[in-house]
């Protein structure tokens, strides 16, 4: 008892009441916290007592149940509080931690021996060694084999003191695999210059390959140039709108040095609008960390992508870019928090992500947690759904990505988009890549269509329920496939994502020479479409009268089947199969070394199928000129 005395009194000064102090210390588990692979099989015994830990206490809040209740009714078109949004402060108010429960948590961790070393709204971040981590949170620390390394984790699930009321959400940290995001997408580095060789379409169909052999029994097109603003515009129904006035956050790690120049560049060659004074800004961390661990270089070319595909489907919008310290999902959490607790924007884009074995239920708790809040202000999340279709080529299991797995954001996948002459819509198949070399003679495509390379990350969660608004238009057969109660499929909506169908996106690369120059060169992945849907939100924002659609899903799905979407299906010509031809250089930016000629395959994504209705490639399809228009209805 004498251990608990000084947080019992602590607790009590603050009129939080100590369940069951009279029959000891009793505690709550924090479900979740033991991780799935710290197994007894793999467990090799206690941790050291002096190793060091670095863990975040996350705080519940007032009432946890209560947040996720409003989030969910004012986001329902269906209920009586949708579009009751309230403001950051009034829903930090109503739902955020009390000033007596930070003081209890931390009166806690210190009495167990840890350093608090940063208290926010959300969280009580502490460092320390084992043993007082161990003391702290009631579990034994021990080294467990993941694969072919060695780990930290709990023995049992963790625990805090039921004294505490229920104060605590979760804490990460206990185990200290990492727990970091890739930037999901067919990015080069930008350390280094990337140019694509061509020839080209500058429209689908434009240029076709008549020196090549044939594909699927005829002449295949050269893979466009890359298609601008104004071809997708046209593609998803912008009409006249530019998203004026709709504010768009984008989160990605690190910053990118030239940003500024690079956007206006774009935008100027282009024909996309000029950017207005602020109308491009970026809120960044005080210092960064892990850059070589995280490639950080790599991802300037990320922010660049989703700043140059929102201007150029929303000219009008403003975006805020929040960049992370790093790429774990700390930091990641962190921006994301920054967004909602100052309310920087009602849309928001993310173009990162891992797969959904890597996550951990504490984790899943933190991120719900900022998503939950973002929905009562009238904020929307939209995440990539991933680039590697079912998982199973690249990991050997079939999942789905994180956080797009989560109920509470718009998970986006991806298609293969053909704009013909004139900016004409023609037809999206999935995405869902195979590649196949030119033989050495040149009349044959070795081994076609050949091996998948990349598609839509898409298909069943393994641990998420469920959610309300999937009910009635995702199959029994896709909802039903890992457990009878259901369970989330990803994605929700789709849009462009095949790099052989993809984006032009303006970048300083640095030359051979040294030099750093701006440079252009085709883009995809599912990195592509959500800031793409972002964008499309952005006008349906400003046909709606420029009031906050929230959090979208189940406005999204209440239109399941309507003329707001393109019905993507893989075969959407006359039922045979499509393809491109592609040269690259083999270097990566000039002929010196050579070039590789390559035919692709469109709408062959692993084992996942884009079939008419919901699929989990394509979700409930991609946005038709109807769909911007739907929302000033309500």
């Amino acid at each position: 008892m004498a251990a608990t005395l000084p947080l019992l009194a602590g607790a009590l000064a603050f009129g939080i009441p100590a369940a069951h102090a009279a029959d000891g210390p009793s505690r709550d588990t924090l479900s979740g916290t033991k991780p799935a692979w710290a197994t007894t099989t793999a467990d090799k015994g206690a941790a050291s007592d002096s190793s060091q830990v670095s863990a975040r206490v996350y705080l519940a809040g007032r009432d946890a149940k209560g947040l996720a209740a409003y989030a969910r009714s004012v986001s329902d078109p269906n209920s009586a509080s949708y579009g009751k949004y309230l403001s950051a402060k009034k829903t930090q108010a109503r739902f955020g931690a009390t000033k007596a429960q930070v003081a209890a948590v931390t009166s806690w961790l210190r009495s167990a021996g840890l350093k608090v070393t940063g208290t926010t709204q959300h969280y009580v971040s502490v460092s320390g060694d084992v043993a007082a981590a161990e003391k702290a949170f009631g579990t034994q620390l021990h080294n467990f084999t993941k694969g072919k390394k060695t780990y930290r984790a709990p023995s049992k699930t963790a625990s805090a003191p039921a004294a505490l009321n229920g104060a605590v959400l979760t804490v990460t940290g206990l185990d200290n695999a990492p727990h970091k995001a890739q930037h999901a997408d067919q990015l080069p580095p930008p350390d280094a210059v990337f140019k694509n060789a061509g020839p080209f379409s500058s429209y689908y169909g434009s240029n076709t390959a008549s020196t090549l052999p044939s594909a699927y029994g005829k002449k295949i097109p050269y893979a466009v140039q890359g298609y601008t603003g104004k071809q997708l515009r046209a593609a998803y129904g912008a009409g006249s709108r530019t998203g004026k006035n709709v504010r768009v956050a984008i989160t990605d790690a690190y910053a990118s040095p030239t940003i500024a120049y690079d956007a206006a560049t774009y935008a100027k060659k282009h024909g996309d609008a000029k950017y207005s004074t602020s109308q491009l800004r970026q809120v960044l961390p005080v210092g960064y960390t892990k850059t070589e661990e995280c490639g950080a270089a790599g991802w300037y070319g990320e922010e660049t992508l989703d700043v140059e595909a929102v201007h150029a489907v929303a000219p009008g919008a403003s975006i805020t870019y929040v960049g992370a310290a790093s790429c774990y999902d700390d930091d990641l959490l962190d921006s994301l928090s920054k967004i909602v607790d100052g309310h920087l924007a009602d849309i928001v884009s993310n173009s990162w992500g891992d797969i959904e074995a890597n996550q951990t239920p504490d984790l899943a708790a933190a991120y719900d947690q900022v998503f939950q809040f973002g929905a009562v202000e009238g904020i929307g999340f939209y995440f990539s759904s991933g680039d590697n279709g079912d998982e199973v080529a690249n990991t050997g299991t079939k999942q789905v990505d994180t956080p797009a797995n989560s109920a509470w954001v718009t998970a986006v996948g991806g298609t293969s988009l053909a704009v013909g002459k004139g900016d004409k819509y023609l037809w999206e198949t999935g995405w869902g890549t195979e590649k196949a070399t030119l033989s050495e003679d040149g009349k044959s495509w070795t081994g076609f269509p050949g091996a998948f390379t990349s598609g839509a990350g898409g298909g069943t969660s393994k641990t998420v329920a469920e959610p309300f608004y999937q009910k009635g238009v995702v199959p029994n057969a896709l909802a039903k496939a890992n457990n009878a109660a259901g369970n989330r499929v990803v994605p929700d909506i789709s849009a462009i994502a095949d790099p052989n169908t993809g984006f032009k996106v303006g970048q300083t690369q640095t030359f051979p020479d040294g030099t750093e120059q701006y440079s252009e060169y085709r883009i995809g992945g599912t990195s592509l479409a959500a800031p793409v849907i972002a964008a499309v939100q952005a006008l349906a924002q400003e046909a709606r009268g420029g009031k906050a659609i929230g959090f979208a899903n189940p406005s999204i799905y209440s239109k399941a089947g309507s003329k707001s979407y393109h019905d993507v299906t893989d075969h959407p010509t006359s039922g045979t199969g499509l393809a491109v031809a592609r040269v690259d250089f083999a270097n990566g930016i000039d002929a010196a070394d050579g070039l590789l000629t390559s035919v692709r395959t469109l709408g062959a994504d692993s084992s996942l199928k884009a079939v008419k209705g919901y699929d989990d490639v394509t979700g409930v399809g991609s946005p038709a000129p109807g769909y911007v228009s739907s929302y000033s209805r309500h």
